[in-house]
């Protein structure tokens, strides 16, 4: 696919100064109008027929309305367990600079060239609130993704973006800081309840309060209509891209991207596996909508504070009264608390999923949003650290099935991790069972009606784990997967074993988990370029890329 050059001299196009806005003009990418993406879950030459599988979730008050719905709520037939699915692997999280440009371009060319090789379908990556509006308020920097953008498609892969409104930083695999934009952060310093707060005061800068959604907070807008001016940017800047090269967009809806509450921050040594967490609902905003809550169903005293008797971040369940097997979670006043606690996060995911719909509608890009696999302590009645993290699941309560229930609702696909992890391999005192929560979720996707995509939870390179993601997708028990993205591309991805161990789970996921272990040379003529990693061109190529 060409490249379509709206000067000689430039790629990029000025939009029409006609914004209702007072704002300054970005420019536009301009490429040649690509397909939507089609994932195929046939063989290579079947394609099956599209379905508009939420025809009847949404209810439009006359005929043109649901006509409008239908054009926009475009989805893919839910994959059979021998289904092929696409792999797309994640980019480096530091992929855009902070000065806003791409970094290792060199490198990221080379990468992406044996990524096209081995089979995957795309890449994905992070757009970072951090960088894009760090220079103030709608003021929005676009042109290193742009760069990105064009270097994915000169290699014809697709590309997954992340609306990332989280910061970077503090969790399992970040590699690098990028914080919340400065003006924001300033606004934070001027009123530290903007923050996720526990129950000892410390705040968290990860991700904006929940709690205060609708409130003007940030120089006049609500957080949640700078999500969307944020998305309505990127549709703007790269309207002619989406649904082509960009093939799908993942909206943040947390820390780390996923919609859960900040309940186990590793920074400074807060949390530590298999620590329950802590509630996040102290900052004013909760403990109002707490309140507020209480008095609605006649219980006011209950509103004043969360549990008192929860713990702290890495106790244990059993080392408290409202996590212990018969404790408070499981009485009148548990049931109360998580049923707001939960809730408030529900509504939160729902908003921020009706905006994108909007924004996004009739571009032909899948929409996506991403749940946390919190395994630990899965094995036990309360299911402690999932509670703290915002899912109302235990031993009486399916927590997912909600969930599932509103990406659904907004024809949104759910992505989940922990995809490789199996029970075997965890620690007997945390009660873990990742195998145990992937197929609760499969059931609960299959039973919403609502598409499942996942990823793998911490970098492995091992044929254990990639075996484990083939027979999850195998499975009968649930939803079948409709794409998978690795994490993540680095240097050591491209090390002889474990680029082959790629190469090999790209085949076995096209073949929905029937392929055969690949040799050394790929000599059947399939499209997997094993051959890629020898040669002196292609040692010098895999070389270059091992430098990302």
């Amino acid at each position: 696919m060409e490249l379509t050059l709206n000067s000689s001299s430039s790629l990029i196009k000025r939009k029409d100064a006609k914004s209702s806005r007072n704002q300054e003009s970005s420019p536009k990418m301009s490429f040649a109008k690509m397909k939507p993406p089609t994932y195929q879950f046939q063989g290579k030459n079947t394609v099956k027929e599209m379905k508009f599988t939420h025809e009847k979730t949404f209810t439009p008050e006359n005929e043109t309305a649901e006509r409008w719905e239908k054009l926009h709520v475009l989805s893919y037939p839910h994959p059979r367990s021998d289904a092929s699915v696409p792999v797309f692997v994640m980019l480096p999280l530091d992929t855009v600079t902070m000065s806003g440009h791409l970094n290792k371009p060199r490198a990221m060319n080379a990468s992406l060239m044996a990524l096209k090789g081995a089979g995957v379908e795309g890449v994905m990556v992070d757009a970072w609130w951090g960088l894009v509006e760090k220079d103030g308020p709608m003021k929005y920097n676009w042109e290193g993704y742009a760069e990105l953008i064009q270097m994915v498609q000169k290699h014809g892969l697709k590309l997954q973006v992340v609306m990332s409104f989280h910061q970077c930083g503090g969790n399992v695999g970040d590699s690098c800081s990028i914080p919340l934009p400065p003006w924001v952060l300033e606004e934070i310093s001027k009123n530290p309840d903007l923050v996720y707060t526990d129950k000892s005061g410390r705040r968290n800068p990860e991700y904006i309060s929940l709690g205060c959604d609708s409130v003007p907070v940030l120089r006049g807008r609500t957080p949640i209509q700078v999500y969307s001016d944020f998305m309505r940017s990127f549709r703007e800047r790269f309207d002619s891209c989406i649904g082509g090269v960009i093939a799908e967009i993942q909206v943040g809806m947390g820390p780390c991207g996923e919609l859960r509450y900040p309940s186990y921050p590793e920074s400074n040594g807060t949390w530590r596996f298999p620590g329950i967490g802590e509630f996040q609902c102290y900052d004013k905003y909760m403990r109002s909508s707490l309140q507020a809550y209480a008095e609605s169903v006649g219980k006011s005293n209950w509103g004043t504070s969360g549990p008192h008797d929860a713990g702290e971040y890495k106790n244990l369940p059993e080392d408290t009264e409202f996590f212990r097997r018969d404790g408070t979670w499981n009485s009148e006043y548990g049931k109360f608390f998580m049923e707001w606690y939960s809730g408030k996060l529900l509504e939160h995911g729902d908003t921020l999923l009706a905006s994108a719909k909007g924004i996004f509608q009739g571009t032909g890009a899948k929409l996506s949003g991403k749940v946390a696999g919190i395994h630990w302590h899965y094995n036990t009645r309360s299911h402690a650290a999932e509670l703290t993290a915002g899912y109302y699941n235990t031993r009486n309560h399916d927590g997912y099935l909600p969930i599932a229930k509103m990406f659904n609702k907004h024809g949104v696909v759910l992505n989940f991790t922990c995809m490789e992890m199996k029970d075997g391999e965890q620690p007997q005192h945390a009660n873990c069972s990742p195998e145990g929560l992937v197929k609760q979720v499969q059931n609960a996707t299959r039973q919403a009606g609502t598409e499942l995509a996942g990823e793998n939870a911490l970098e492995r390179y091992d044929s254990s784990a990639f075996g484990q993601v083939v027979a999850t997708n195998r499975s009968d028990s649930g939803n079948g997967l409709t794409a998978f993205t690795y994490l993540r591309m680095n240097k050591r991805l491209f090390e002889g074993q474990n680029w082959q161990q790629l190469v090999e789970f790209v085949k076995n996921m096209k073949e929905g988990g029937h392929g055969r272990r690949l040799s050394e040379e790929d000599t059947t003529g399939s499209d997997l370029y094993v051959g890629f990693v020898r040669g002196k061109v292609a040692e010098k190529k895999l070389e270059e890329a091992s430098l990302v």
